[in-house]
């Protein structure tokens, strides 16, 4: 069973339990911004992501993500860098009317903030974005059911010098495997669209401060 998150009510009750995140972060400066944009394919409820493109220098090339980049200065907040690099990335032009809010920022691993920002696109017909193959190798979406499905989930434990530091959660099965920040920020997402069932694996401190 899908979660009703699509409805009036559970999209009202998510724009509300964003809204205090939203106001706080949005104005903030950042490294990046990811849109995670909840979409139907097929009449499905899934999350969109793509694989980054092997063509790219530094050390997110092949990586899964969310569409997003780094924030540019002419970018009026992180919303809009979000809805931009979407735009650039995948020829997919999202609304400010459906972005939800803006999910708890994330850090990688030098301490840049990432902001997620939550939209809904709507149905979406995967073969019609166009992809800037400098950029994105692919686009797949794996299904909240497939998410919230608990053989389709895993984690790693990360330890330093002997003592556990912190657990990441890692999602299976589908197209590629989903770890890392996307896993972290997909982790967020279905927490807040699925309270009642999904049961979170992350336990970082690091992750969850303010």
């Amino acid at each position: 069973m899908q979660p009703d998150c699509l409805s009036a009510e559970g999209e009202r009750r998510c724009r509300q339990l964003l809204a205090r995140t939203t106001a706080r972060f949005r104005a903030r400066p950042a490294a990046a911004a990811v849109l995670v944009p909840l979409c139907l394919v097929r009449g499905v409820l899934s999350l969109l992501y793509t694989l980054r493109s092997s063509r790219l220098t530094g050390r997110h090339q092949g990586d899964v993500s969310f569409p997003g980049g780094k924030c540019d200065p002419a970018d009026q907040d992180v919303v809009h860098t979000a809805l931009r690099e979407t735009q650039e990335e995948l020829g997919l032009a999202v609304s400010e009317e459906q972005v939800w809010g803006i999910l708890q920022p994330v850090h990688d691993t030098r301490k840049a903030t990432v902001v997620p920002v939550l939209a809904s696109v709507g149905p979406l017909d995967l073969q019609s974005l166009k992809p800037n193959p400098e950029e994105v190798d692919e686009v797949f979406v794996l299904p909240l059911a497939h998410l919230l499905q608990t053989q389709n989930q895993g984690y790693t434990h990360f330890c330093q010098d002997g003592h556990f530091r912190y657990t990441l959660p890692v999602f299976l099965h589908g197209p590629h495997r989903i770890w890392g920040l996307t896993a972290v920020v997909t982790d967020f997402t279905l927490q807040l669209l699925a309270p009642g069932a999904y049961q979170p694996r992350l336990i970082s401190p690091e992750l969850h401060r303010g």
